[in-house]
């Protein structure tokens, strides 16, 4: 696999190594690196998950404790 971008910057693909040959010797396409098609496709079109919010609430051996300290 290869990742290829066009002369003009606009369109960043990865593809075969066979078809990234036709495409640098046909269509003007020129060879990037693997980095730069993480950071402008792939990271791009993933959706950002929201990180876990911590939650105030007590553990099974919190409550237990409060409990025998009541007594």
């Amino acid at each position: 696999m290869k990742c290829m971008m066009s002369s003009d910057g606009t369109n960043i693909i990865r593809v075969s190594d066979d078809e990234a040959s036709k495409l640098y010797h046909n269509e003007n396409f020129k060879y990037v690196s693997k980095a730069i098609w993480k950071e402008k496709v792939r990271d791009i079109e993933q959706p950002q998950e929201p990180t876990n919010k911590k939650t105030n609430k007590m553990s099974k051996a919190q409550k237990r404790q409060l409990r025998k300290s009541n007594k």
